[in-house]
């Protein structure tokens, strides 16, 4: 059965909104000029949404495959186009993967599982414009 989700977003005060998805509550906001820059705003969400989609991949996936790391950070950069509606050009993702004689073909392979099979979230962004990624190893 198809996963289903149903969320409620309620506007609280200026441009500030409460969403609720399932038993959790994340505020949005607007920048300046519009709102008060007092949570992400919907793009930043998005944005986190893909990085803690491939991020669970990864983790899981290096699990999987017995990878004995110690952090994954992922770190995205984008811009937006100029002409409305205001999308993401290129969206640039860099991980950062901690541990001690990393087996980095299984690292790399497990980024590339999540980037081409697995995280949906980039899928979906993909169909707007191009995802690049980069790996940069610590420790």
């Amino acid at each position: 059965m198809a996963k289903h989700f149903d969320i409620k977003t309620v506007w609280k005060e200026g441009m500030v909104f409460e969403n609720h998805m399932r038993n959790h509550v994340v505020l949005s906001d607007a920048l300046p000029e519009l709102g008060q820059d007092s949570a992400p705003g919907p793009k930043e969400l998005v944005l986190s949404g893909l990085a803690s989609c491939t991020g669970m991949d990864v983790v899981s996936l290096l699990r999987k495959m017995r990878v004995d790391f110690t952090g994954l950070e992922i770190r995205i950069e984008t811009q937006l186009t100029e002409e409305h509606p205001k999308v993401f050009d290129e969206i640039n993702m860099k991980y950062i993967v901690s541990g001690k004689d990393l087996d980095k073909a299984k690292v790399e392979k497990a980024i590339t599982l999540s980037y081409d099979k697995y995280c949906g979230v980039s899928a979906m962004l993909k169909k707007n414009g191009p995802i690049t990624y980069s790996i940069e190893y610590v420790g």
